[in-house]
C-alpha cells in the first residue's frame, strides 16, 4: 500500500482520492479551504454535458473575443491589459485550432465514459446531489448560428453522442416553460444535471469513511522529491510553522492553483483562470416553482446554461472572462443572467445568490492527466469548463499512471 498525497479538494481532487482509495492506497488530501468543493466546484452551471464537448479553439471564438472586448456584458470578455501569461496562453490557444476536430472527439468520448463512472459512484456511495436525467436542450435564434452548430453536432454524433435536431414546436414541447420563438435546436436526451457541490461533499464524506485524511485550511509552500515525495505546507494566511507530509507520490488537482504547484515540481502547466459567473434563483413561491424549467437549457446567443437543482433552486450560469486571478463578483456580469431569467421565464427573482469561479483552462481545452518530470509527481487538472463532466473519467486514468509508476519504482 502506497501513501499518495492529493493537493486539492475540488471535484478532480476528491474523485482522484476516491479512485486511489478503491485500489487500497493510503490517501491524504490537502486544500487551502476549510471544506471540500469551495471554489470552482461550488456553484457551476450544473450540467453533466457531453453535448458541450466541442473545444473553443476556432477563429470565430477569437473574432468574437476581439469584437466583444469593449462590451461589459459580452458573453466572452477579454481584459486587454497585457500579461505574459495571458498572451502566451492565447498564442497556444490559437495554435491548437489545427487540433479542433481531434480534441473535440477526444473530449466527447471522455465525457461519455465519465458519465458511467459518476453514476456508479453515486449509487455505490448513496450520494444525493439533485440529479435530473431530463437531457440538455440547446436552442438557436437564427439560421446562421444553427448552421454553425449543425457542423459541431455532426462531430459530437461521430464521437458517439446521441443528439438530434429539433424544431421550434419540438423545443416548446420538450420544455414548455420557455417563452419565445426559436429557429431550431439540438436535444441530448442522455445528458443530465446535478449539484456539483453536493456531489463532491458527499464523495468526500465517503472517502473519509474509507480512512482518507483531509487537511484543510493549508497552503502548500514547497514540493520536494528525493527518494520520497514531500509536501511542505502551513496554515492559510499565516507565516508560522511549516509542516510537511511525506509519501510515495503527489497528485496535483488544485484547479487554477496547479500552475504554481507544477512550477514547484519543475514542470510547466499553462493553466489560465477563465472566470465564469452563476446565479442561484431561489424559488420561494408556487408560481416560480411551476415556471422554472426542469430540462437543462443552453441559449447559444447569450452563452447561458441552466439547471434545475431540486424543487426550489434554479441555477443560471454563463460568461467567460479573461481577467487573471480576480475572483470579484461584478454586478455588470451578474445583471445579464438575472435579466435573461426574467425575460425567458415566469420566475420571481427577488432572492438570487450570485457567484463567480475560476475555470482551470488549458490552451487546447484538454484536461492534463499525466506524470511530471519527476516520477513521483502526477497531474489531474486543467478540466476547464468541463470539470463536473469529465472528472469521474480522468480519475481512473490517473490511478492507472500512478499504479504503473509505483510498480516500476518498486521493481
Amino acid at each position: 500500500m502506497a501513501h499518495i498525497i492529493v493537493i486539492g479538494a475540488g471535484i478532480s481532487g476528491v474523485t482522484s482520492a476516491y479512485a486511489l482509495i478503491e485500489l487500497g492506497h493510503q490517501v491524504t488530501v490537502l486544500d487551502r479551504n476549510l471544506y471540500p468543493a469551495m471554489e470552482t466546484s461550488f456553484a457551476n452551471g450544473g450540467q453533466l454535458s457531453a453535448c458541450n464537448a466541442e473545444v473553443w479553439n476556432s477563429t470565430s471564438t477569437i473574432a468574437k473575443g476581439v469584437r466583444w472586448m469593449l462590451s461589459k456584458d459580452a458573453p466572452l470578455l477579454l481584459n486587454p491589459t497585457p500579461t505574459f501569461h495571458k498572451y502566451s496562453w492565447l498564442a497556444e490557444f490559437t495554435g491548437a485550432i489545427r487540433n479542433y476536430r481531434e480534441n473535440t472527439l477526444t473530449t466527447v468520448r471522455l465525457a461519455l465514459e465519465s458519465r458511467k463512472h459518476l453514476f456508479r459512484i453515486a449509487e455505490a456511495e448513496n450520494i444525493e446531489f439533485d440529479l435530473e436525467e431530463r437531457g440538455i436542450l440547446h436552442f438557436y435564434h437564427d439560421s446562421k448560428s444553427y448552421a454553425v452548430a449543425s457542423k459541431a453536432n455532426n462531430l459530437l454524433v461521430e464521437g458517439g453522442l446521441e443528439r438530434y435536431p429539433v424544431t421550434n414546436a419540438e423545443i416548446n414541447k420538450i420544455e414548455p416553460s420557455l417563452r419565445g420563438e426559436y429557429f431550431g435546436g439540438f436535444y441530448t436526451p442522455s445528458d443530465s444535471t446535478g449539484d456539483i457541490h453536493k456531489f463532491t461533499r458527499g464523495l468526500a464524506n465517503a472517502c473519509e469513511r474509507r480512512s482518507v485524511k483531509f487537511v484543510h485550511g493549508v497552503s502548500v509552500t514547497a514540493i520536494k522529491t528525493r527518494d520520497r515525495a514531500e509536501v511542505y505546507y502551513q496554515q492559510e494566511g499565516q507565516n508560522g510553522t511549516v509542516d510537511y507530509l511525506h509519501g510515495d507520490a503527489i497528485v496535483v488537482c488544485a484547479g487554477v492553483g496547479s500552475r504554481a504547484l507544477a512550477r514547484m515540481a519543475g514542470d510547466r502547466l499553462n493553466i489560465y483562470p477563465v472566470k465564469g459567473y452563476s446565479i442561484t434563483v431561489h424559488l420561494d413561491d408556487a408560481d416560480s416553482i411551476k415556471g422554472a424549467p426542469w430540462v437543462s437549457l443552453l441559449d447559444e446567443s447569450a452563452k447561458i446554461v441552466t439547471s434545475r437543482l431540486g424543487r426550489d433552486r434554479f441555477r443560471v450560469a454563463g460568461t467567460a472572462e479573461f481577467n487573471g486571478y480576480n475572483r470579484d463578483i461584478r454586478a455588470d456580469r451578474i445583471e445579464p443572467l438575472v435579466d435573461w431569467t426574467r425575460k425567458n421565464f415566469e420566475i420571481n427573482t427577488s432572492r438570487v445568490t450570485p457567484w463567480a469561479g475560476l475555470r482551470p483552462m488549458m490552451p487546447d481545452m484538454l484536461p492534463q492527466v499525466r506524470q511530471g518530470k519527476n516520477p513521483r509527481v502526477f497531474y489531474n487538472t486543467g478540466h476547464g469548463h468541463l470539470g463536473w463532466t469529465l472528472s469521474a473519467a480522468t480519475a481512473p486514468k490517473l490511478t492507472g499512471l500512478v499504479e504503473h509508476s509505483l510498480i516500476k519504482n518498486n521493481s
